[in-house]
């Protein structure tokens, strides 16, 4: 099952857990539309041939969805109703924070064995250096952003570019150091408009062709357009425009680091259903498969790498 925001590599890690249970000589059953769907009793026979033609596009072909009603003890005895009807005994969640917040309650409230493999953009869950689809978001990132500076620097323009990271920096840190960005501005540093006012007039100074500053979306400070105002209101000579990449940073064929660490982490979690493991989400660290409980990974925070924040300093002179 794969639920929350989608991410570039779900379908391969769809792809790697079913052939992995089958060569396991495990039955495999694809779960339509997140924890709805097994609201609805939504499930789908999966075969290798249905998962062929698969690992290098985008998106889920398990489909994603929200669900109110799992949020309630009601919705999920009905979706365990549906899951024992069907004769499923083991569930694999690929998701976010919210997909194994639900994914514990469930296991806990039913003694059912959940395994969670995480997949979202944002890379922001505890207990694993990647999550699946994080790599090629950045690379997309990279590569829009790399345009935008082309017209900037023929313009003299001072590009705001919002990438998402509601609640994490992880994207706007790693892609504005690969883009060369002049300043980032992420949730997790605390940086006001007085600071990067000082930026802006050390780069006028400089005669910088172009400016670049990155903005994840959940940055305290407002979002790329209220910050683009105030700094429009203190330098009146500055050709300011704003950019939101939005949901392309979602989309598109999936990296080849991505693809790999789906298949590992697919792999990984049907071997930990069949090790009897439950409640625990499969990651990897220092390159190797850990299992992590959700407990863990759901309560913890994990913060940006400071060292990377002290080198974007260096390099933005």
């Amino acid at each position: 099952m794969t639920s929350g925001g989608d991410a570039p590599g779900m379908n391969a890690a769809i792809r790697a857990v079913t052939r992995t249970a089958l060569f396991h000589g495990v039955e495999v059953v694809g779960i339509l539309n997140g924890y709805q769907g097994m609201i609805n009793g939504h499930f789908r026979k999966l075969k290798s041939h249905m998962v062929s033609d698969i690992i290098q596009r985008g998106g889920t072909m398990l489909k994603s969805a929200r669900s109110e009603m799992f949020m309630k003890e009601e919705g999920r005895q009905q979706a365990y109703e549906m899951i024992v009807e069907e004769g499923i005994d083991g569930i694999v969640v690929i998701g976010g924070d919210g997909t194994f917040k639900g994914a514990r309650k469930f296991s806990l409230e039913q003694n059912l064995p959940v395994v969670g493999i995480p997949g979202t953009i944002d890379n922001d869950l505890y207990g694993t250096d990647y999550t699946i689809g994080y790599d090629t978001a950045l690379n997309t990132i990279v590569e829009a952003v790399d345009k935008i500076r082309d017209t900037a620097s023929s313009h003299n323009r001072l590009f705001f570019i919002e990438v998402m990271g509601k609640d994490a920096g992880f994207l706007a840190l790693r892609s504005g150091i690969a883009c060369g960005a002049e300043a980032i501005l992420i949730p997790e540093i605390n940086r006001d408009t007085a600071s990067l006012r000082e930026h802006l007039e050390a780069d006028n100074k400089r005669r910088k062709l172009s400016n670049i500053i990155l903005v994840a979306e959940g940055d305290e400070t407002g979002g790329a357009f209220n910050i683009a105002e105030q700094v429009k209101e203190e330098f009146e000579g500055y050709d300011i425009r704003v950019t939101v990449l939005g949901h392309i940073q979602r989309g598109g064929s999936p990296s080849a680091f991505d693809r790999v660490i789906a298949s590992q982490l697919g792999v990984a979690a049907v071997e930990a259903l069949l090790d009897d493991q439950k409640s625990i989400m499969v990651g990897l660290m220092n390159r190797e498969v850990v299992h992590i409980p959700f407990n863990r990974t759901i309560k913890h925070h994990k913060d940006v790498n400071r060292r990377l924040v002290d080198i974007q300093d260096i390099l933005s002179i």
